[in-house]
C-alpha cells in the first residue's frame, strides 16, 4: 500500500473512531477558544488603531510639520516663517500656557490651559464646537471656546464672561472634539481657546512665565516634510531659543510605537489565556486517553502500530483544536468591537473597526499549534499501550507515568516551553522583554504546579481516620488516580494571580498619592509670582487666616560651560566615554537657592551640603542629572543666567523624591549667589477647607491676574480619577483573562466525570446518602479552590512588589483585603463549578450509573 493510501486510510479510521468522542474532545479543546479570541481581538484592535493613526496622522499633528519652542521664536525663525508664508507654505500659530480663569459675574476661579491660536488653525483636521460656528467665529471678537468641564466647575454658562488676566472674553461655545485629544486631557487641564489677536491684552506672558509656542506648516507641492526638515533643521536647532521640529511621519511613528506598546501589554492577557487553554487541553486529553485504553488495545490487537495509533488520535485532537480555534477567532472578531469603546479615553484617534485577516490567521495558527502541542504530551502515552491491555487493566497509571519518562515526552515538554517563549516574543517584539515575560509566567506556572503536587502529597497525610468521613473522603480525592488537582489549581491560581496583582498595584499607587499630598502640608500652590509680588501675596495669604508653608525662588538659566569647556564644544564631542547627554546641555533649568535641604524630599548621597566657611558659589545637583553630565565633586559649571554668567562649584549630589506635591529642583545654589538675579516664586499655602481655598484663589487673582494657582486636592482627585480609569480598563482585561480560566475548570472537572460517577455509585452502594456525596465534593473543591486562590494571591504580592520597585520605583505595602476578597470569590467559583459539573452523581441511581460505568 502506498504512503498516500495509508494516510487516507488512517485518516478515515480517525474520523470513524471519533464519532463517540467528538463532543468530549471539542469540550476539552474549547479551552483554547477564548485564548484565540483574545489574540484575534487584541491583534485586530492594534492593527485597526495603527491604520487609523496612518489615516489621521495629518489631523493628529495639525499640519505637515510642527515647530515648538519654550520661548518666543527667535527673529531668524520668525523671518523664515514669514518668508515661507509668502511663497505659499501654510502657516498657523498657537501659544499655550496655564493661567487662572475667572468668571466675571461670580468670581469663581479655575486653572485653565489657554490656547491662543491664529486664523486657519489647525491646518489639517477640524476642531468641533457646540454651537458649530463658535470655533470658526472665534476671531471675530474677544470670544472663547472652552471645555465643558470649565462651565461645570465654575458654575458658568455660554454667554458668561471669562477673565484671562486683564482681558475679558465672551464664552461663545464649548469644545466637542479636538484632533488627537485624549479623554483625560480635559480632566487634567481644561482648555480655553481664544484668538491670538488679543494675547497681549491679557498681560499674562511676563518674565518667567511658562508658555509653549507652536507653528504648524503645510508643505507646498514638491516639498516633502522630510526634505524641509533636512534643509532647515540645522537653523532651528541652532536658534536661541532652540526650536524643535517634528514631521507628520515622526509623529505617526511615535504614536504607532505607543500603540504597539499598548498592544504588547494587552497581548500578555492573550498569552496567559492561551496558556490556560493549553492546560485545559492537556488535562482534558489526559482523561480522554484513560477512556481510550481499551480501544487502543483492540486496535493494537488488529495490527495497528504505535505510530499509527498516535497518528489517529493526534488527527482527532488537531481537528477539534482547529474547530475550537475557529470558534475563538469568530469570538475575537466580535470582541474587537468592544476594545475601542473600553479604551476610548486613552486613544488619540477615532478607531475604524474592520476585519484584520493577518490577526485572524495568526490567532488560528497559534491556537491550533498550542492545542496540538499540549494535547500531544498525554497522547504520547497511547504508544505504550500493548495488546495485553485488553486482558490486564491494572497498569493504566503506570502507562501514563512511563510516558513522562519517555524521550519523546521530554521533546514535547521542551516544545511546550519553547512555544510559550515564542508566543511571548511575538507579543513583545523584543528579546529581553519577551524572555522576561515568558520566564515570569513559567515561574508562576511552576510555583502553582509545585503547590498542587504538595497538596496531593499532604492530602495523603491529612486523611486521618480521626476526621469525619466526608472530609476524609474529600481530602483523599485530591490524590486519587486521574485527579485534576494540578489543572484546577493552575487555572484558578493564574486567574487570582492576575486580578490580585492589579488590585495590589492600584491600592499602592492610590495610597502613595494620598500619602504624598498629606505629607506636603500644603493644599494650594501659587506660581508665576513675580519678584515684586511675593511679599504682597504672602500678606494676602496670612491676612485671610491661612498659612504660608513654603516659598521657593525660581531662576531660569542654561549651562554655558563645564570646567571651562563651552556647551557648543561639549555637544560636538563624539567620544562615548566623555560625551554628555545632549538634553542636559540644551535644556533650560529652573533653579533655586536656599540654606537648608528640603525636609522629606531630598537627601545628600555624595559630598557636603554647602562647605562650611566657603562663601563662593556652590551647587547641589540631582543624582541622575549629575550622572548624565558626568560631573565629579569639585567640577565647575558656568551658568547663563539671563545673559549674566555665574560659575559655581559642584559640591554635593542629592536624591530627590519628585512625586512629592511641592517644588523640587535639579540644581540648588548656595545662599548669596542668585539673590539679585531676575526671578519669580512658587508659594505653597495651607487653607483648611475647599471654600477657603477658592476664596484665597479669588483674592490673589484679583490683585495679581498673572499669578496662577493649583488646588492640590483637586489635582489629587483628578489623578485619582485618571488612575481609576486606567485601572478599570486593565481590570476589564484581567476579568476577561479570568473568564478564560472558567472553561479550563469545567474541562478539568468534566474530564473526571466517569471516575466520579463510579466513585459515587460505590459510595451509594455502600450506603452513602446524596448529602454525604455532596459534602465530599464540597470538601474537595473547597480545598482545591482555597489552595489555588491562596497560591495565586501569594504570587501576586511578589509580582506587585516587583512592579512597584522596578516600574513605579516606589515602596510597596501588601494590600491584604483585596487579595482576600479575590481569593474568596475564586474559591466560591471553584466550588460552584465543581458541584454544578458533578450534579449527575446526585441524579443517577446506582443501577444506571453502574451500567454506564
Amino acid at each position: 500500500m502506498s504512503g498516500s493510501a495509508s494516510l487516507r486510510r488512517l485518516t478515515a479510521v480517525a474520523w470513524r473512531e471519533s464519532r463517540t468522542a467528538r463532543r468530549r474532545l471539542l469540550l476539552y479543546m474549547s479551552s483554547i477558544s477564548l485564548g484565540v479570541a483574545a489574540l484575534v481581538a487584541i491583534d485586530s484592535f492594534t492593527e485597526n488603531v495603527s491604520t487609523s493613526v496612518q489615516n489621521q496622522s495629518r489631523a493628529l499633528l495639525g499640519g505637515d510639520v510642527l515647530l515648538t519652542s519654550r520661548a518666543k521664536f527667535a527673529d531668524t525663525v520668525t523671518a523664515l516663517l514669514d518668508s515661507l508664508r509668502r511663497t505659499g507654505t501654510g502657516v498657523a500659530r498657537q501659544t499655550q500656557f496655564a493661567s487662572m480663569g475667572v468668571i466675571a459675574s461670580s468670581g469663581n476661579t479655575r486653572l485653565v490651559q489657554v490656547r491662543a491660536v491664529s486664523r486657519g488653525y489647525p491646518i489639517y483636521g477640524e476642531i468641533v464646537s457646540a454651537p458649530a460656528p463658535a470655533f470658526g467665529n472665534m476671531h471675530e471678537g474677544r470670544h472663547a471656546v472652552v471645555d465643558p468641564s470649565i462651565l461645570i466647575s465654575l458654575d458658568a454658562n455660554i454667554g458668561d464672561s471669562l477673565m484671562l488676566g486683564s482681558a475679558r472674553f465672551l464664552i461663545t461655545g464649548t469644545l466637542q472634539a479636538v484632533p488627537g485629544d485624549l479623554g483625560i486631557t480635559a480632566a487634567i487641564g481644561p482648555r480655553a481657546y481664544v484668538s491670538d489677536r488679543y494675547l497681549d491684552e491679557t498681560g499674562l506672558l511676563v518674565f518667567g512665565s511658562r508658555a509653549e509656542y507652536e507653528a504648524l506648516l503645510r508643505m507646498p507641492e514638491g516639498l516633502s516634510p522630510a526634505r524641509f526638515a533636512g534643509r532647515f533643521n540645522p537653523l532651528f536647532s541652532s536658534a536661541s531659543p532652540r526650536v524643535r521640529l517634528r514631521t507628520v511621519a515622526e509623529n505617526e511613528n511615535n504614536l504607532t510605537r505607543n500603540i504597539d506598546q499598548l498592544g504588547n501589554f494587552l497581548g500578555l492577557v492573550g498569552l496567559v489565556a492561551l496558556l490556560l487553554g493549553g492546560i485545559g487541553v492537556a488535562s482534558g486529553v489526559h482523561a480522554f486517553v484513560l477512556r481510550k485504553i481499551d480501544t487502543v488495545a483492540v486496535l493494537r490487537c488488529l495490527g495497528a502500530t504505535s505510530g499509527q495509533v498516535l497518528f489517529i488520535y493526534v488527527v482527532q485532537a488537531a481537528a477539534m483544536g482547529l474547530i475550537g480555534a475557529l470558534i475563538g477567532a469568530v469570538s475575537g472578531v466580535a470582541l474587537q468591537y468592544t476594545l475601542p469603546w473600553i479604551l476610548k479615553g486613552f486613544l488619540p484617534v477615532d478607531v475604524s473597526v474592520r476585519l484584520a485577516p493577518s490577526a485572524i490567521a495568526t490567532g488560528l495558527g497559534i491556537g491550533v499549534w498550542v492545542a496540538v502541542v499540549f494535547a500531544l504530551y498525554p497522547l504520547l502515552s497511547l504508544r505504550r499501550i500493548s495488546p495485553l491491555q485488553t486482558l490486564r487493566r491494572e497498569s493504566d497509571a503506570d502507562v501514563m507515568r512511563q510516558a513522562q519518562r519517555d524521550s519523546a515526552g521530554l521533546v514535547v515538554g521542551f516544545a511546550i516551553v519553547a512555544s510559550v517563549i515564542a508566543v511571548a516574543l511575538t507579543r513583545t517584539r523584543t528579546l529581553e522583554r519577551g524572555l522576561g515575560y515568558a520566564a515570569a509566567i513559567i515561574v508562576a506556572v511552576v510555583a502553582l504546579g509545585l503547590a498542587a503536587d504538595g497538596l496531593a502529597r499532604i492530602s495523603r497525610w491529612l486523611a486521618r481516620p480521626q476526621l469525619a468521613f466526608v472530609l476524609r473522603q474529600g481530602i483523599a480525592n485530591l490524590h486519587r488516580p486521574g485527579n485534576q488537582t494540578r489543572a484546577v489549581i493552575l487555572s484558578l491560581g493564574l486567574g487570582v494571580f492576575l486580578m490580585s496583582t492589579i488590585y495590589q498595584v492600584q491600592q499602592n499607587l492610590m495610597d502613595q498619592l494620598d500619602m504624598k499630598l498629606e505629607r506636603s502640608r500644603a493644599n494650594v500652590v501659587f506660581f508665576d509670582v513675580q519678584d515684586d509680588q511675593e511679599r504682597g501675596l504672602d500678606s494676602i495669604v496670612r491676612a485671610s487666616g491661612n498659612s504660608v508653608v513654603q516659598t521657593a525662588a525660581i531662576v531660569p538659566m542654561r549651562i554655558a560651560a563645564i570646567n571651562g569647556v563651552s556647551t557648543t564644544d561639549l555637544l560636538a564631542d563624539r567620544n562615548p566615554e566623555t560625551r554628555r547627554s545632549p538634553w542636559t546641555l540644551r535644556r533650560e533649568y529652573r533653579s533655586t537657592f536656599r540654606e537648608e535641604l528640603a525636609t522629606g524630599s531630598e537627601k545628600i548621597v555624595e559630598g557636603t551640603w554647602w562647605e562650611p566657611g566657603d562663601r563662593s558659589p556652590q551647587i547641589s545637583v540631582e543624582q541622575d542629572l549629575a550622572q548624565d553630565l558626568r560631573l565629579t565633586l569639585g567640577d565647575s559649571v558656568t551658568w547663563d543666567v539671563q545673559g549674566v554668567e555665574v560659575t559655581a562649584r559642584y559640591t554635593s549630589m542629592r536624591e530627590v523624591t519628585w512625586a512629592r506635591f511641592e517644588p523640587n529642583f535639579f540644581v540648588v545654589f548656595s545662599p548669596g549667589t542668585l539673590e539679585r538675579a531676575p526671578k519669580q516664586f512658587a508659594v505653597l499655602a495651607s487653607a483648611p477647607t475647599s471654600p477657603e481655598v477658592a476664596a484665597l484663589q479669588r483674592s490673589v487673582v484679583r490683585k495679581y491676574p498673572n499669578v496662577s494657582s493649583l488646588d492640590l486636592t483637586l489635582i489629587q482627585a483628578t489623578i485619582g480619577g485618571v488612575l481609576n480609569k486606567i485601572t478599570s480598563a486593565i481590570r476589564f482585561m484581567a476579568l476577561i483573562s479570568l473568564a478564560f480560566g472558567i472553561p479550563v475548570l469545567f474541562s478539568a472537572v468534566a474530564a473526571t466525570r466517569r471516575a466520579r460517577l463510579r466513585e459515587g455509585v460505590l459510595l451509594k452502594t455502600l450506603g452513602a446518602t446524596r448529602r454525604q456525596v455532596g459534602r465530599i465534593m464540597l470538601a474537595e473543591y473547597a480545598l482545591l479552590g482555597a489552595l489555588g486562590s491562596v497560591s495565586g494571591a501569594a504570587l501576586s504580592v511578589g509580582s506587585a512588589w516587583l512592579l512597584m520597585k522596578f516600574v513605579f520605583e516606589s515602596s510597596f505595602t501588601p494590600a491584604i483585603w483585596p487579595a482576600v476578597i479575590v481569593a474568596g470569590a475564586m474559591t466560591m467559583l471553584a466550588v460552584v463549578i465543581g458541584l454544578a459539573t458533578g450534579r449527575e452523581v446526585f441524579r443517577e441511581t446506582p443501577m444506571v450509573a453502574l451500567r454506564e460505568a
